[in-house]
C-alpha cells in the first residue's frame, strides 16, 4: 500500500493537496504524520524526504516529494479515475491554472498562511496581496465559466485543480478576505468536499502546537 508522509493537518497546505487527491478517488493509502518544528522533526523527515520536506509518496521503491508530482504520479497509477478533467482542453486549462498556483503567489502564501483553527483579521491589502486575490478570483470565475457546467466544483466535478486551490480557499475564509459573489459559492462549496471536512475534524484534535505560527496578525476567534 502506498503510504503519504505528511504534517500538521492544522498548516500543512502542501500536504492537504495530495491527501484529498487519495481521498476524494478511494485509493487506498497509509498516512504519516510528522508534526513541524519539533526538536526531532529533521530527523524523522531525513528518513522519508531527500528534500527535508513534506509531503512525500512513498510506493514500494518509489519515492516522490514534491505535491504536484505526488498528484501526476497518482493520475498515471488510477488512469480511469478523472483526477484530471477528462476533456483535452479542460484538462490544459486545469494542468495551467494548478501549475500557476505551485509555482507563484507568494504575497498570499506570506501574507495569509494557512491556519485551520482561528480567524484573524483581514490583513492589509499591499499591492502585491490585492494582485494574488483579484488573480485567484479570476481564475476561479473564468473556469467554472467555461468548465464548470456540471457541478460546484471548478470543472464541474472534484479534479486535483481543486485540491491544488482548497488551501486557499482556507486562506480566505481564516483571514476573511472580502470575496466576489461567485467566489464565495464556488469556497461554500470547496469547505463542503467531505475529504476536507474530515481532515479539518483531524486537525482541530490534533494536539501538537506552533506557538508563533502567523506571528504579527491579529486573532479574532478561536474554533479549536
Amino acid at each position: 500500500m502506498m503510504k503519504l508522509v505528511i504534517a500538521n493537518k492544522l498548516y500543512s497546505s502542501w500536504s492537504l493537496r495530495p491527501w484529498l487527491i487519495f481521498k476524494n478517488f478511494d485509493i487506498p493509502f497509509e498516512e504519516i504524520i510528522i508534526p513541524l518544528r519539533e526538536a526531532d522533526t529533521p530527523a524523522k523527515l531525513a528518513r522519508y524526504s531527500p528534500s527535508g520536506k513534506v509531503p512525500v509518496l512513498l510506493d514500494g521503491d518509489v519515492v516522490i516529494w514534491e505535491s504536484l508530482a505526488i498528484i501526476e504520479y497518482l493520475a498515471e497509477t488510477y488512469p480511469d479515475r478523472a483526477i484530471w478533467p477528462q476533456d483535452k482542453a479542460a484538462r490544459a486549462h486545469a494542468r495551467a491554472i494548478s501549475n500557476e498556483m505551485h509555482g507563484g503567489f507568494m504575497p498570499l502564501r506570506q501574507g495569509c498562511p494557512m491556519h485551520l483553527g482561528v480567524r484573524f483579521k483581514t490583513p492589509e491589502m499591499t499591492p502585491a496581496l490585492k494582485a494574488n486575490i483579484d488573480r485567484v478570483e479570476t481564475i476561479w470565475s473564468e473556469t467554472r465559466r467555461k468548465f464548470g457546467a456540471g457541478g460546484p466544483y471548478l470543472f464541474g466535478e472534484f479534479t486535483a485543480a481543486d485540491a491544488m486551490f482548497l488551501p486557499v480557499v482556507t486562506r480566505f475564509e481564516t483571514f476573511q478576505v472580502p470575496v466576489r459573489t461567485e467566489t464565495r459559492a464556488y469556497m461554500d462549496a470547496a469547505l463542503k468536499n467531505p475529504a476536507f471536512v474530515a481532515w479539518r475534524e483531524a486537525a482541530l484534535k490534533e494536539t501538537w502546537r506552533i506557538a508563533d505560527y502567523a506571528a504579527g496578525h491579529t486573532l479574532v476567534e478561536n474554533v479549536i
